[in-house]
C-alpha cells in the first residue's frame, strides 16, 4: 500500500472548513441553474428572457467559486483529499454550467421560438444530474457513506446514457422533418450544448468515483 502524505496529514489537522464549503455552494448554483433552465424552456416565448439573464448571472457565481477554489489550492499546504481532485471537481462542475449557459444564449441569440421535446427532456435529464451531482457533493463533508457517492454516480451515469439517446433521435428528426437550412443549424446547436452539459455531468461523476477509490 503506498503511502500518502497529504492523507496521513489530515489525520493531524481540524476539519476543512476552506473547500467543502465551496463546492457545496459550486453544486448548489448548478442545481438553481438546472432548474432555472428548465423553467424556461417550459415558460412561454414572451417570459424567457428573465429566466436567462438569470442563468448568465448563476453561471458567473460559479465561475467565481471555481477562481476561489483555484486561490485556496495555491494558500492550502493540506486538502481534504489530492489536489488534482479538488481541481478537476470544480473545473468539471463549471463545466456543466458553461454548456447550460451555451444552450441557453443560443436560444437568445438564434431567437429559436419553439422549444421542442427534445430540448425539455434534455434540460430535466441535466436538471436530474445536477440534483445528485448535489447529493453527492454532500456526502464529501467526511467522506463516511461512500456507498451513497457511488449510488448518485451510477445515476449520473445513466442519466447521461439517456441524454445520448434523446439527443441521437432529435438530431435525426430535425434532418428528416425540418427544411429549412437556419432552423436546423439554431436546433442543432442547442441540443449539441444540453447534450455536451450531460457528458460533462458524467466527469463530475468520474472525479467523485475517483475520490471514492482513493479513500475506500
Amino acid at each position: 500500500m503506498s503511502f500518502n502524505l497529504n492523507n496521513f496529514f489530515q489525520f493531524l489537522v481540524p476539519k476543512d472548513k476552506k473547500f467543502y464549503p465551496l463546492f457545496e455552494e459550486a453544486s448548489m448554483n448548478l442545481i438553481s441553474l438546472a432548474e432555472t433552465l428548465h423553467e424556461g424552456v417550459n415558460a412561454p416565448r414572451a417570459e424567457r428572457d428573465p429566466y436567462l439573464k438569470k442563468i448568465e448571472e448563476l453561471e458567473a457565481v460559479i465561475e467565481e467559486i471555481t477562481h476561489k477554489t483555484h486561490l485556496e489550492l495555491n494558500k492550502n499546504f493540506i486538502t481534504p483529499f489530492d489536489r488534482e481532485d479538488i481541481h478537476a471537481l470544480v473545473k468539471s462542475m463549471d463545466d456543466v454550467a458553461d454548456y447550460m449557459h451555451g444552450a441557453a444564449s443560443r436560444m437568445r441569440l438564434y431567437q429559436v421560438e419553439k422549444i421542442t421535446k427534445s430540448i425539455r427532456k434534455l434540460t430535466e435529464i441535466n436538471l436530474e444530474a445536477c440534483q445528485h451531482i448535489g447529493m453527492a457533493i454532500k456526502e464529501l463533508k467526511d467522506l463516511k457513506n461512500l456507498k451513497a457517492i457511488s449510488e448518485a454516480c451510477k445515476r449520473i451515469n445513466k442519466l447521461e446514457s439517456k441524454a445520448d439517446i434523446v439527443f441521437d433521435k432529435a438530431v435525426a428528426d430535425i434532418f428528416e422533418n425540418e427544411t429549412d437550412a437556419k432552423n436546423i443549424i439554431k436546433y442543432k446547436e442547442v441540443l449539441s450544448a444540453l447534450e455536451s452539459a450531460s457528458d460533462k455531468c458524467k466527469s463530475v461523476a468520474n472525479v467523485l468515483e475517483s475520490i471514492v477509490v482513493k479513500h475506500s
